[in-house]
């Protein structure tokens, strides 16, 4: 198994190329069973390095914010100096919600300095739009990671097919494509998929070895296929955008014998947060531009090893609009074990659920998006689906509309998914709840990247 390329790309930016060996006290290499199925090999980055240099960037960060931010300026006029990695929980948390009333007051620098402004439209009821701003530096600091990140699965010569905006300069699949651009990949900039016969048609017309794209738009792919039709040669998938559920990953995996990679980032991240390894059971941060904590939600502490809570983070080299310990609503947890392709990196668990996300059926039961994710998407024929529950007297009503392919039996499509819906716990358990499904062809939700959730009526 190979070290994820992003550790030596960390340790270049960090300037630390020592060998680490098993008797750093700072190194994970605690248990020995673990230790022998990991690549033979030293790591390129000590952690205490790496934390060193983050303690640096959190100083200067703090510094800049305090001088050339509206926003905060007095929150951190009285903080006291940075010494180490704990300090951290001195500082002021930030809110989607700050940044949505009043995002300039975050921007350190002059405005003709501001090379991309993201705008993102308001999930709550004032309708104002939350807008980041990026300067050239911000942007080149994502190329970087995009390439780095990708080389994880592709190699020069491999065609990567993009299907994430990218026709507006400095967009998501535009960084995606000069990244790849710079380890030798060929990037084809396609777009969403809207079509999906059109778009395997482009994917073997190219020759396209690798895809990224929504987990939505990568099943529809593989499911609307016909017999017979051209397979595109991918060997690699990565998913990004949403919470990726496995039963999409057998899905894709089943239908085109590729291996399928989770990215996790947003936006305020500057769009790339993290990325599977090989070992693919988390993700390794770029742990030298942001600074990640998982916190108990509740009490605002960190949470106990390997406990969830909230992700956070705070940028490092940021000088747009740099933003400090950022809540992004998002739930994991910390993998305390060793990974097994040997790097120093620390793990954060795939993102699965937010924090928002859970809806109270009552008596104490929750139902989840993941929850349904997990048993619908594992029944064939189903391409998407969009799910309302709605309270009442009489009891939760839980309304599931589920769009299937043309060619699939409604029938045996129903009765597999109600079978699935069942055995549920949540809507096993609840009392007097009534369970609606509704079968089309056609979609059931618009075609944005917007993250699926349940809604309530």
């Amino acid at each position: 198994m190979s070290l994820t390329p992003l550790e030596p790309w960390i340790a270049q930016k960090t300037a630390d190329r020592g060998p680490r060996t098993v008797d750093d006290e700072s190194s994970p290499l605690t248990n020995d069973e673990e230790q022998r199925t990991m690549v033979e090999r030293p790591s390129d980055l000590r952690r205490s390095a790496l934390e060193s240099y983050q303690i640096a960037r959190l100083k200067a960060t703090v510094e800049l914010a305090r001088t050339k931010s509206r926003f905060y300026r007095e929150p951190l006029a009285g903080v006291p100096e940075i010494t180490s990695l704990d300090d951290l929980e001195r500082l002021p948390f930030t809110t989607a919600e700050d940044v949505r009333a009043d995002p300039l007051a975050f921007v350190c620098v002059s405005q003709d300095e501001i090379a991309r402004v993201v705008t993102l439209d308001s999930s709550g009821t004032t309708g104002t739009p939350k807008r980041l701003y990026f300067t050239k530096t911000d942007q080149e600091l994502t190329i970087d990671f995009f390439g780095v990140g990708m080389s994880t699965f592709t190699g020069p010569g491999d065609r990567v097919l993009i299907l994430l905006p990218g026709e507006t300069p400095g967009s998501v699949g535009d960084l995606l494509a000069k990244g790849l651009e710079r380890i030798g990949a060929v990037p084809i900039k396609h777009g969403p998929v809207r079509d999906p016969v059109a778009t395997r048609a482009v994917a073997v017309r190219e020759a396209a070895t690798v895809m990224v794209g929504v987990p939505t738009h990568l099943v529809r792919l593989v499911r609307t296929m016909a017999p017979g039709e051209p397979v595109p040669p991918v060997h690699s998938v990565l998913l990004s955008t949403d919470h990726v559920p496995q039963a999409i990953v057998h899905a894709i995996e089943g239908a085109w014998g590729c291996t399928v990679y989770n990215h996790y980032g947003m936006t305020e991240t500057g769009l790339g947060g993290g990325v599977d390894c090989e070992a693919r059971r988390g993700y390794h941060l770029r742990e030298a531009d942001l600074l990640y904590e998982v916190i108990d939600p509740a009490t605002g502490l960190p949470a106990a090893p390997g406990e969830p809570g909230e992700v956070v983070f705070t940028t490092l080299t940021r000088e747009g609009m740099p933003l400090i310990r950022y809540r992004t609503g998002d739930y994991g947890h910390w993998i305390e074990t060793p990974c097994p392709c040997g790097t120093s990196l620390r793990t954060l668990s795939h993102i699965t659920t937010r924090l928002s996300g859970p809806v109270d059926l009552g008596g104490g039961l929750w139902l989840t998006q993941p929850d349904l994710d997990e048993v619908l998407f594992a029944v064939d024929g189903i391409l998407n689906f969009a799910t309302v529950v709605a309270r009442a007297e009489a009891g939760p009503r839980v309304s599931v509309a589920i769009q299937i392919t043309p060619t699939a039996n409604p029938d045996t499509v129903r009765a597999e998914a109600l079978n699935a819906l069942r055995a549920l716990p949540p809507l096993t358990a609840a009392p007097r709840l009534s369970l609606d499904l509704h079968l089309t062809t056609e979609p059931v939700a618009p075609p944005t990247l917007a993250k699926r959730s349940i809604k309530l009526a």
